[in-house]
C-alpha cells in the first residue's frame, strides 16, 4: 500500500542516521564547492581576457571547467539542503533532471579527459604536426562528440531507470538521484539492467582510461628522448598534473560503479560520491593553475602584478 503522505517524488535519506556527521559534511561540501566555483569560473574567463591562453590545451581545459561547474551546480545545492535540514524531499521532476544531468556530465567528463590526454600526446609526441592536427574545427568536433555520447547515454539509461516500477517505494538511500540507487528500489528483476550498466561502465570508464595509459606510455618514451632537462621537466610537469586529475576522477568513479553493492559499504559509497562530485571539481582548477606558469602569468597580467621591463637610458 502506498503511504498517504506520498507526494509523487522521492525522499533522499542521505546521512540522516548520523546527524553529527551531516554537519561536518555540510561544512566540507560548502568549502570545496566555493573553491570549485571560484577556480572553474577563473579558468573559463581567463582565456577570454588573455589571447595567449587561446590554444587547444586551454580550450579543452575551459570545457572541463564548464563541465565541473555544471556538475557541482547540479549536485551540491540539493546536497546542502539534504544534510542541513529535516526536509529530505525532492520532486519527481527534480530527481529526473538531476539524474539525467548527472549521467550526461559524468559520461562527458570521462571521455573529455581522454581527449585532453590525447591532445597532450600529440603535443609531445608529434610537436611539428601539432598545429595541423589540433585545428579549432577538430577541437570543437571532439568536444561535440563527447557531448553527443553523453546525451545519448543519459537518454537511454536514465529513461529506463526512471521508468522502473517501484511499488510505492520512494526512499532513496543517497543524497542525490543516481542510477544505481533508482535500480536498487525497483520491485522487479533488474539483473539485465545491472549487467548492461556494468558493460556500459566498462566501455565509458575503462576504455578512455586505457587510451590515457597507452598515450602516457608513448609520452614517457618521447619525453625521455628530449635532450634538454628543462624541456623534459616541463613536459612531465604538464602530463603529471593531468594524470593526477585522471587518477582521482577515474579511481573513485570506477570503484563506485563497478564494485559489488553490499550493505556494509553504503556510507562508504556515499562518501566516495561526495569525493568525485565535489572534491574533484575543486581540485581540477587548483592542480592546473598551481602547476601552470602560463595561467599564473595570465592572472598576474590581469591583476597588474606582472613586472614589465623598463627601458633605461644608456650610461
Amino acid at each position: 500500500m502506498i503511504n498517504k503522505s506520498y507526494f509523487g517524488g522521492f525522499i533522499l535519506l542521505g546521512f540522516s542516521g548520523l546527524p553529527q556527521l551531516e554537519m561536518i559534511i555540510f561544512g566540507v561540501v560548502f568549502f570545496f564547492d566555493t573553491i570549485a566555483l571560484t577556480g572553474n569560473t577563473a579558468i573559463i574567463l581567463l582565456p577570454l581576457w588573455d589571447e595567449r591562453l587561446q590554444t587547444p590545451m586551454y580550450f579543452f581545459l575551459r570545457n572541463l571547467a564548464i563541465l565541473d561547474l555544471c556538475y557541482t551546480t547540479n549536485i551540491v545545492p540539493q546536497m546542502l539542503v539534504n544534510v542541513w535540514g529535516k526536509d529530505k524531499k525532492i520532486t519527481f521532476g527534480g530527481c529526473t533532471f538531476q539524474l539525467f544531468t548527472d549521467v550526461a556530465l559524468c559520461t562527458v567528463e570521462c571521455i573529455l579527459l581522454a581527449v585532453m590526454f590525447y591532445d597532450r600526446f600529440n603535443a609531445v609526441y608529434k610537436p611539428l604536426h601539432y598545429v595541423t592536427i589540433r585545428n579549432p574545427q577538430l577541437c570543437q568536433g571532439l568536444v561535440a562528440m563527447t557531448w553527443g555520447i553523453g546525451i545519448t547515454n543519459c537518454m537511454i539509461f536514465s529513461l529506463y531507470a526512471m521508468s522502473l516500477p517501484r511499488c510505492g517505494n520512494h526512499h532513496l538511500d543517497h543524497y542525490f538521484c543516481d542510477i544505481p540507487v533508482m535500480v536498487k528500489i525497483a520491485c522487479v528483476d533488474t539483473t539485465a539492467m545491472e549487467e548492461t550498466l556494468f558493460a556500459l561502465c566498462f566501455f565509458i570508464f575503462l576504455a578512455p582510461l586505457l587510451l590515457i595509459l597507452v598515450s602516457y606510455g608513448f609520452i614517457v618514451i618521447a619525453v625521455l628522448k628530449i635532450k634538454s632537462v628543462t624541456g623534459r621537466q616541463k613536459a612531465f610537469g604538464t602530463c603529471f598534473s593531468h594524470l593526477i586529475v585522471v587518477s582521482i576522477f577515474y579511481g573513485t568513479v570506477i570503484y563506485m560503479y563497478i564494485q559489488a553493492e553490499n550493505s556494509s559499504s553504503q556510507y562508504e559509497g556515499k562518501l566516495l560520491s561526495i569525493f568525485y562530485s565535489v572534491v574533484t571539481p575543486s581540485l581540477n582548477p587548483l592542480i592546473y593553475t598551481l602547476r601552470n606558469k602560463e595561467i599564473k602569468g595570465a592572472i598576474k597580467r590581469l591583476t597588474g602584478k606582472e613586472k614589465v621591463p623598463v627601458e633605461t637610458a644608456g650610461h
